[in-house]
């Protein structure tokens, strides 16, 4: 049984249908592209790997569920209205965005020791582990809206906090203190494979 077995269509009757752009998808762009020069100017490299490396993890997981709701019917997660630009199943333009900027932003609260321990747990785990949560408990709220659902009855918070969140965090936070040269082959690699899945599974087969 499915929570929201009619969302999977409502979220495929909006993919990447352009009726329901709205303009301020624009700035928040704007801002995206502001936010990631700035920080070029400052040479702020480790927290813009931060970032990026959060961002691939992110689209590797939404191309994912894409294909999960390709080949059983139904995604884990849709987003079957409220966006001005639905990218793939389970992610809006919006999100994407948040998304773009989520770990260079939350780097900037990362000790400067990266061997340091809190409560005994290496301060690069714990603050994943804690933004992971934090990240999870508010997607409890956004799957009591209209525009975010969790379609299975198994999916939920938990599950989202151990095999969607966490990953996001640990993979941007240890990667904030990785050597350049292993920094960019994490994420090139990535965003390569990403680049290449879409091509694929949009371009070529239009399976999602």
């Amino acid at each position: 049984m499915l929570n929201n077995p009619e969302a999977t269509q409502q979220a495929l009757s909006i993919l990447r249908n352009g009726e329901n752009f709205q303009w301020y998808v624009i700035p928040l762009f704007a801002f995206v592209v502001y936010i990631y020069a700035n920080e070029a100017s400052k040479k702020n490299w480790r927290g813009i790997a931060a970032g990026l490396s959060l961002y691939a993890v992110h689209w590797f997981f939404e191309i994912g569920n894409a294909l999960i709701q390709y080949f059983s019917g139904h995604a884990l997660w849709t987003v079957p209205t409220g966006t001005a630009f639905l990218l793939l199943v389970g992610v809006g333009a919006e999100l994407s965005l948040m998304f773009s900027v989520a770990g260079l932003a939350l780097s900037k609260v990362l000790p400067d020791d990266p061997k340091l321990k809190i409560l005994g747990v290496n301060n690069r785990l714990l603050f994943a582990v804690g933004n992971a949560a934090f990240f999870s408990i508010f997607e409890i709220f956004l799957a009591r809206t209209p525009a975010f659902v969790w379609v299975y009855p198994w999916w939920g918070s938990f599950s989202v906090f151990l095999t969607v969140y966490i990953p996001f965090f640990v993979a941007s936070f240890y990667c904030y203190d990785w050597q350049p040269k292993k920094q960019i082959a994490f994420i090139a690699t990535l965003f390569a494979v990403n680049a290449l899945a879409l091509v694929i599974f949009v371009g070529v087969l239009g399976w999602i």
